[in-house]
């Protein structure tokens, strides 16, 4: 088992910032994030800008917090401000990468199918317009082997799109080695990270990969309407996104309807204005992530998570993970016969977790504690025992 990161009590006093622990045992962070007080002040803050600045909000701490986000997640993935483009939802930024392709000469876009719906159908609605989708089959249902992307990829192969963590499993893809596989044959990785900024560290230019989505919904405590995308400069140099918005152009604010121009980096990628309370959401939650540490978070998460996996062994509840928990990240699925209503017992009981179709996932996170995931085990043990799996 892993050593304490932290002293417990360190760890416990942050737990006072999320007031859901006030009425509940939340556990399912790989859903959303909880909500911490921090937050709420900061949108807050923002309303009350609205209130007091009305539109000249705009011109000043408005505009600033958004460059201050963009910088903020460029820093927590080793990236550069630039390289960053801030949308409403990832499936915003996947629409504005899709539309910055010709599949004429390179049709192929290879894909799993342990991904993340958003990320299959950007792709799956092209076909008609010449898309050619390789969807791999995984063979277990953990992980998608890396043979499988090498033998798939080859000269026609546009984009490769993996996910960095596996939201029905939580196992760790090797991203690096991935991008290494879509290089060889000239072809480029986007990585779908959801899952894995904030609880795992990255390095966007020392993986290699061209592009990464995220989120601040769930590890990054932002909650919903905020999403990240990073190109690679030369990347986003090289490609003429078409489905894009104002704060695409070179010089938004000249208010240019004759002529369009791209703006540098990845922000030619961005579209319309952003929902400003979700930026002061997102930022306060990264700036919580910051301060802690994400390798410190990672140590977190696998102390817990450790526990947790050995718990549910001794309860012979067969959590479905790796070999070694190392290669998990902070979620752990259990295949039961009625996940609903699993879901629903944990509830009655102020436990909060997470379904998918034939399992449950149960997500710590550093707010949690190793005695949080014995009382979870305790009760899913509890409800087995009364027939409810």
């Amino acid at each position: 088992m892993a050593q304490t990161v932290r002293p417990p009590r360190a760890w416990e006093a942050g737990r006072e910032e999320f007031p859901v622990f006030t009425r509940a045992l939340y556990y399912n962070t790989c859903s959303l994030g909880a909500l911490s007080r921090t937050v709420a002040d900061a949108v807050r803050a923002f309303l009350t800008l609205w209130d007091e600045l009305g539109a000249a909000a705009w011109y000043g701490p408005w505009l600033g917090e958004i460059e201050a986000l963009r910088t903020g997640f460029a820093r927590l993935i080793g990236a550069h401000g630039d390289e960053i483009a801030i949308f409403p939802s990832v499936t915003a930024a996947l629409t504005a990468v899709a539309s910055a392709y010709d599949y004429r000469t390179r049709p192929k876009v290879v894909l799993s199918d342990r991904e993340f719906p958003t990320t299959v159908y950007q792709w799956l609605a092209k076909v008609r317009s010449g898309v050619e989708l390789v969807t791999l089959r995984s063979p277990d249902p953990l992980t998608v082997p890396l043979e499988l992307y090498e033998r798939a990829v080859d000269g026609r192969t546009q984009l490769v799109v993996a996910s960095h963590v596996y939201f029905t499993s939580g196992a760790i893809q090797d991203v690096a080695a991935l991008a290494r596989a879509a290089h060889r044959h000239g072809a480029h990785l986007l990585v779908d990270a959801y899952q894995a900024t904030g609880q795992l560290p990255t390095d966007v230019h020392e993986a290699g990969v061209d592009f990464l989505i995220a989120g601040g919904l769930k590890w990054l405590l932002g909650g919903p309407g905020i999403a990240y995308l990073y190109v690679r400069r030369d990347v986003a140099a090289a490609l003429r996104p078409t489905d894009i918005g104002w704060f695409a152009h070179r010089n938004q604010f000249a208010f240019d309807v004759a002529r369009f121009e791209h703006a540098h980096g990845a922000r030619r990628f961005e579209g319309g204005t952003p929902a400003v309370a979700a930026v002061y959401a997102g930022r306060a939650g990264l700036d919580i992530v910051e301060e802690i540490g994400v390798r410190r978070l990672r140590e977190r998460q696998v102390e817990l998570v450790s526990r947790l996996v050995a718990e549910a062994h001794a309860r012979g509840l067969q959590p479905r993970v790796p070999a070694q928990v190392t290669d998990l990240a902070g979620i752990v699925t259990i295949p039961r016969e009625d996940p609903a209503a699993v879901v629903g017992g944990l509830r009655e009981r102020n436990i909060i977790i997470d379904q998918r179709p034939g399992l449950i996932r149960l997500s710590p996170y550093f707010y949690n504690t190793p005695e949080d995931g014995e009382r979870v085990i305790a009760e899913l043990a509890e409800l087995e025992r009364r027939g409810i799996r």
